[in-house]
C-alpha cells in the first residue's frame, strides 16, 4: 500500500465516509476497451466489486460513479447493483463531484473517491479519502491517501468497500 497516512488516520478518514465514488474505466474495469466489429463496446466487471458496492449501500453509504466516458453498459451495470448516482461523459470530474455533493447533501470531507489516472486528480484533491488502485498512474498513487493491493477491475473496488465497512466496525460484512 502506498499510504502516507498512519493506520489510525486512515481508519478515521474511512469511518467518516458517507459517499463513495468510483471512476469506471481502470477502476471498476481493468481499463481495457473491448470493441466489436459493429462498433459495440464491452466491459468486464468483477462480481466481488459489485457485491461490495451493494454492501456499502445496505450499510447507508451513498455509492456512485463519475466517468469521463459514456457507456450504456455502465448504466445497465449500476442499475443492476442499485447504484443511482451515475455521472458519465464528465470532462470536468470536479464539476460532476459538486453536482453529486449537492444531490446527496454530503460534504467533500465525508466523500471517498477511487481513481486511476490523471483526470481523477481534481476530485482526489478535495475529498476526505482519495484512493488509487494498485495499477494507477504513478502521479495518482503519489497523491492518494491509500492504494489498493488489487489492480482496477480485479477486486480493487471490493478492497475499498471492505475498508469502509471495517472502519464502521463491520469487519465481517464481506460474509453477508
Amino acid at each position: 500500500m502506498y499510504s502516507d497516512l498512519g493506520d489510525a488516520e486512515l481508519r478515521r478518514r474511512a469511518a467518516a465516509v458517507r459517499l463513495a465514488l468510483f471512476d469506471v474505466d481502470g477502476v471498476l474495469t481493468d481499463g481495457r476497451l473491448y470493441l466489436g466489429a459493429a462498433g459495440e463496446e464491452l466491459k468486464v466487471f468483477h462480481s466481488r466489486d459489485g457485491h461490495g458496492l451493494v454492501m456499502l449501500r445496505e450499510h447507508g453509504i451513498h455509492v456512485g460513479v463519475i466517468s469521463g466516458r459514456s457507456s450504456p453498459i455502465v448504466v445497465q451495470r449500476m442499475a443492476t447493483l442499485g447504484v443511482e448516482i451515475v455521472e458519465q461523459g464528465c470532462h470536468d470530474k470536479r464539476e460532476a463531484l459538486q453536482r453529486v455533493l449537492a444531490r446527496t447533501g454530503c460534504a467533500p470531507a465525508s466523500t471517498a473517491f477511487t481513481g486511476d489516472d490523471l483526470p481523477d486528480l481534481p476530485v482526489m484533491a478535495v475529498v476526505g479519502l482519495a484512493v488509487a488502485v494498485a495499477d494507477a498512474h504513478p502521479s495518482v498513487r503519489e497523491r492518494s491517501h491509500w492504494c489498493t493491493r488489487a489492480p482496477g477491475g480485479r477486486g480493487a473496488v471490493r478492497e475499498v468497500c471492505d475498508l469502509l465497512l471495517a472502519a464502521r466496525g463491520l469487519p465481517d460484512a464481506d460474509r453477508a
